[in-house]
């Protein structure tokens, strides 16, 4: 049996079972090896959407870096066998700046730069990351960082966007009906989980307040928002505002749907209402989608 130095780091890692290189007889350099990639020839199908998911990367959401999830997708030609994905990253790194903005311009400017880098007719994008926003306390004002789970979505073929999408997930609290009919006193409540999907119009402007106006229709329609600090005086409103606004999870998604139905940037939405109950063992929930 082999002795190796076990006094050096090379000697420790042969130990262990690691082996020197072969001499190989591929070629070395970029241009000298073989592209299967970029082979050209009748490949039967175009598709659609090829890409990449789950990649992590730093994204700007308003004033606040946070951390992002990507899905990237193109085209792929019917004469060609498959997408450089090292272009991909390339593109995301040549709008990088302290992160990715989480804006519909700055998304739509790194989807031409990901068509015209890898040579397709269409590209697309999803990202989802935390939203952090300041949030005050009702009476005695105090100040603290709430969140919310965002996702833009966004496709383009040629000069024009194919989808605009955005989904926001936040939790509320929810008082249930029922309970407070039928006690005597007291009524039981529960954390409900509210996302929205909404379908923007890729022609229409955008206010500048988009996330909060659809924020507001989620937490104002609930029995009670959430907020990250009350002191006494807070919770007491938040405790009575959530007893004189009881809400089924039905209630709570047509309530929602009634504020978003008069947004004319909105072409529809899709809104999911899902409350942890806190005296069953299961969950409820609510759908409602709507096209105009």
């Amino acid at each position: 049996m082999t002795e190796f130095d076990l006094s050096t780091r090379e000697g420790r890692w042969k130990h262990f079972g690691s082996v020197d290189p072969i001499q190989g007889t591929k070629p070395t350099t970029k241009a000298e090896m073989t592209d299967l990639q970029s082979t050209h020839k009748n490949f039967l199908f175009e598709i659609e959407e090829v890409g990449i998911k789950n990649l992590t990367y730093p994204v700007l959401i308003d004033q606040y870096q946070t951390a992002g999830t990507f899905s990237f997708s193109t085209s792929l030609n019917q004469d060609e066998k498959g997408i450089n994905m090292s272009r991909i990253l390339e593109s995301v790194e040549a709008e990088y700046d302290n992160g990715i903005r989480l804006e519909y311009d700055a998304l739509t400017q790194l989807l031409n730069r990901l068509k015209t880098n890898m040579k397709q007719h269409s590209a697309g994008v999803d990202v989802s990351g935390k939203w952090f926003f300041d949030r005050i306390s009702p009476i005695t004002h105090i100040k603290a960082i709430g969140s919310a789970d965002v996702t833009y979505g966004l496709a383009i073929e040629g000069d024009t966007i194919t989808r605009k999408e955005l989904t926001l997930t936040a939790a509320v609290t929810t008082l249930c009906p029922c309970s407070k009919e039928i006690s005597e006193y007291s009524a039981h409540n529960q954390r409900g989980i509210i996302t929205v999907k909404a379908l923007i119009n890729a022609q229409a402007t955008l206010p500048e307040d988009y996330k909060d106006i659809l924020l507001d229709a989620m937490e104002a329609n609930a029995s009670s928002m959430l907020y990250p600090i009350l002191k006494r005086p807070d919770e007491k409103r938040v405790t009575e505002r959530a007893y004189e606004n009881p809400r089924f999870v039905e209630d709570l998604i047509r309530l929602i749907a009634a504020d978003l139905v008069e947004l004319d940037w909105l072409d529809g939405f899709d809104i999911e209402c899902r409350n942890e109950e806190s005296i069953h063992q299961h969950d409820a929930f609510a759908k409602l989608k709507y096209r105009k």
